[in-house]
């Protein structure tokens, strides 16, 4: 798996950038459900 490279060059750039997506898709779900929750 080239992700677990232990110096891999360029890695924390996009680990990082694979975090940033997942809390981005995360807030934007959360979002949808509060708007569509009925209450």
């Amino acid at each position: 798996m080239p992700y677990l490279e232990p110096n891999p060059p360029n890695g924390q750039k996009k680990l990082l950038l694979v975090f940033c997506t997942m809390l981005g898709i995360g807030a934007v779900i959360a979002v949808i459900a509060t708007i569509a929750s009925p209450s």
